[in-house]
């Protein structure tokens, strides 16, 4: 992460701290499920690769997903806890120029590949990708890079429907998939909320005080309330503080226990 490119511009300091990076199977059961269970317009690795590359044929046996955690600096993080109704300067410019670095960061990976004869995509960055209604969930877009990160054994979801890594659920993440066999990685947990108290040890609920909104409760995410004042209060205020329109948020990223670790597991260590 010495790239002058990850650079939190304005601040002088660098966006993101040390990655995490897991690996993923083109073949996991999984991606076909998220097809199930979100809409047949979320894709599969085999199918963003045909989409990507429409005379070629993919097995996908053989593509892989690369997969990274990007988390949050201690300075972002110190600034973020303090704010109550509207995210800190320093979480706007992380949201902006810091996915600046994320979409870079993807794009130098899937070229990295081609360039040695290998095809690759990264997913979000495709013209292709964009936001459906999902009859299940609501808006959804067609690949997913926490639900991505999730197959790759990078973390779980939480009440929030955040994503709770080894290093906390204030990050971002970023994924490429390559037609290479690459072993992936085992995903170390037995469900898609193990990294979350709430739903582990029947505790916490921090992020439902952390929310200005009510948008999380014992019940879950409220996406639509979440949606709503991003889009109408968070977004119109980055504009005034970065001179463009960003949406941003974050408050239940931070001031948690699972801000900068995965709390379940630091839970079992100091048991033991």
């Amino acid at each position: 992460m010495t790239s002058p490119l990850n650079s939190l511009k304005g601040f002088d300091e660098k966006s993101w701290d040390t990655p995490l990076i897991g690996f993923a199977a083109g073949n996991d059961p999984l991606f076909e499920s998220y097809k199930e269970l979100i809409g047949d317009f979320y894709w599969t690795p085999n199918e963003v690769m045909q989409l990507t590359y429409p005379d070629e044929t993919f097995d996908a046996d053989q593509l892989s997903i690369i997969c990274w955690i990007l988390p949050q600096t201690d300075r972002t993080l110190i600034d973020q806890r303090k704010a109550e109704k509207l995210p800190a300067s320093r979480w706007i410019h992380s949201r902006h120029y810091g996915e600046q670095f994320n979409e870079h960061l993807r794009a130098t990976v899937r070229d990295t590949f081609i360039k040695a004869g290998i095809k690759a995509v990264a997913p979000v960055i495709q013209p292709e990708f964009g936001y459906r209604q999902s009859d299940n969930f609501g808006l959804a877009s067609n690949w997913s890079e926490r639900h991505t990160a999730f197959v790759a054994g990078l973390g779980t979801f939480g009440l929030s429907d955040g994503f709770i890594t080894e290093r906390g659920k204030a990050v971002r993440i970023g994924s490429v998939i390559v037609d290479a066999r690459i072993t992936p990685d085992v995903r170390p947990f037995d469900s898609h909320t193990a990294n979350c108290l709430w739903y582990a040890k029947g505790t916490c609920g921090v992020c439902i005080k952390r929310c200005p909104v009510n948008a999380i409760s014992s019940a879950g995410h409220d996406k639509k309330a979440c949606f709503k004042y991003i889009r109408e209060v968070t977004a119109p205020y980055s504009e005034k503080v970065l001179g463009t329109w960003e949406t941003p948020c974050g408050l239940c990223q931070v001031k948690i226990p699972c801000e900068r670790r995965n709390p379940v597991s630091a839970c079992t260590a100091k048991a033991s």
